[in-house]
């Protein structure tokens, strides 16, 4: 299966992988992300295989399904993220951790805000990096998205995504939520969400000139 793979198959069609912008990744590329580029265009981008991004989604649906949804902390310190993980938290009862991530979240007992999950998804490596150590520490499994330029020490379930862009974390979070409650009997096999992955969209960030 291809980058040109017809989208009969896959958890949504592969040309609204595209047109969200999941499948394009940066001009670097870490040794690991190498398995999950399909190609390299002319300006140097890496692009991503669909089929591996919706093959990944699909394991890392059925992994976070056998957790208990209180027991499962997601975590976006990017801000185009933060929303995405609400909006799945809200729907699957996770737990959203959004904005700074506090040392000693996961490993300090004494702390307000110290939780316990069993598992963590995580928005991005590089930014979200504190709640890698803090899973890595105690041994908690963390799941990410990861871009071509990601390193992914500590990280035991990698799906391939760029994981920058508003639309696509915003698709990528809406089809793990969906996933994930089709997998735990929540909604049916074939039953969609109460909105489109256009609501889990984040606003778009103005900056001045």
């Amino acid at each position: 299966m291809s980058q040109e793979t017809s989208g009969t198959s896959l958890l949504v069609p592969a040309e609204l992988y595209k047109k969200a912008g999941v499948v394009f990744g940066t001009q670097i590329c870490t040794k690991y992300m190498k398995q999950f580029v399909y190609k390299i265009l002319p300006d140097g981008f890496y692009i991503l295989d669909v089929a591996k991004i919706d093959e990944r989604l699909r394991i890392a649906a059925k992994f976070l399904a056998r957790y208990s949804p209180e027991k499962v902390a997601v975590v976006s310190v990017r801000l185009y993220g933060q929303k995405p993980a609400r909006m799945m938290c809200e729907r699957v009862g996770c737990k959203a951790i959004t904005g700074r991530v506090i040392p000693g979240i996961f490993t300090n007992p004494h702390l307000e805000d110290y939780i316990e999950p069993d598992v963590v998804l995580i928005t991005d490596p590089r930014t979200d990096k504190q709640a890698i150590i803090e899973a890595s520490k105690v041994g908690i499994p963390v799941v990410a998205f990861a871009d071509t330029d990601n390193r992914i020490e500590n990280i035991d379930l990698i799906i391939p995504a760029n994981n920058k862009g508003r639309r696509s974390l915003a698709l990528l979070y809406w089809i793990l939520t969906r996933e994930i409650l089709r997998e735990q009997g929540r909604i049916g096999p074939t039953d969609e969400l109460d909105v489109d992955y256009t609501a889990f969209m984040a606003s778009k960030i103005y900056r001045r000139r």
